[in-house]
């Protein structure tokens, strides 16, 4: 990755963060912790590693993104939008009665929406039976699926894990956000899903575990998980909930909590100096 690419993919993500808050606080609701410590995933997927056409969301020969953990639409959104799938001016309609951004993505309204996700566990299964679509059509295509730490608790995700590697999806590629905290609290203490990276592993996965936030690190474990054959890859990130707003950091309670009038004011400012920062470099 070239300095300038670098520099590119950073002024994006930190784009990302503050359509985040945009969203969150335009509809006085939702969940930015984990759409915040997934900024960097959502970036590089979106402008660098998915074969993609904002122009025509729907071609058939796409990669398909599942967002397993729907609540963290915010992040996706945002995504979506500073790729030119919609206007950005509309994240702040985010939930909204008329909008067609609403608390979890829904493949009927939202442009660049691969699937409709929300219950917690299904959105995996279904990437499990997009990926096993593709390779009995004959299909290119791959399909990435990004899950919380929390999330994977639901007993469902490990039956999709298995099928997984029952049917060599080496056309599947699964990011578990492993930001540690879920809504009640850390996920050590709720359901400890640990060893994360051990358990994929006998699973029957490729598995990597990377700092969710450096880029570098992702491109290289986004191409290994595309080089490995015969089995499918997991790339389990470390990251930061409210990753990039001091006061959302490692905090538990911006699981689902919209910033105040207050709130937004602070977290902006904080995430404009960022992007000044950024483009000044």
């Amino acid at each position: 990755m070239t300095a300038s690419e670098l520099k590119q993919l950073k002024i994006a993500a930190c784009k990302v963060r503050m359509g985040v808050i945009e969203s969150t606080h335009g509809a006085k609701a939702g969940h930015p912790g984990g759409s915040l410590s997934a900024a960097e995933i959502f970036t590089y997927l979106y402008f660098k590693e998915m074969n993609i056409d904002p122009k025509n969301p729907k071609w058939e020969g796409r990669d398909r993104f599942v967002l397993s953990k729907g609540h963290t639409a915010p992040g996706l959104y945002a995504a979506l939008a500073e790729r030119g799938f919609f206007p950005v001016e509309d994240l702040p309609t985010l939930r909204h009665i008329d909008s067609y951004l609403q608390g979890h993505p829904n493949m009927n309204l939202v442009p660049g929406v691969d699937m409709s996700t929300g219950s917690l566990g299904q959105g995996i299964s279904v990437a499990v039976g997009m990926a096993l679509a593709a390779k009995h059509t004959g299909k290119e295509n791959r399909v990435y699926s990004l899950l919380g730490d929390g999330e994977i608790e639901e007993g469902q995700v490990w039956e999709a894990f298995m099928s997984a590697a029952h049917y060599k999806l080496d056309n599947l590629c699964v990011i578990v956000d492993n930001n540690g905290l879920q809504i009640d609290g850390p996920v050590a203490q709720v359901m400890s899903p640990y060893p994360i990276v051990d358990k994929l592993a006998a699973f029957g996965f490729k598995v990597q575990a990377i700092d969710g936030h450096d880029f570098d690190a992702i491109e290289k474990a986004f191409n290994q998980a595309k080089e490995t054959k015969g089995a499918p890859s997991a790339i389990v990130i470390t990251s930061t909930k409210g990753k990039g707003v001091s006061y959302m950091e490692n905090q538990c309670g911006w699981h689902g909590k919209a910033p105040n009038d207050e709130e937004y004011e602070v977290a902006m400012a904080e995430l404009r100096a960022q992007l000044a920062e950024l483009e000044a470099m």
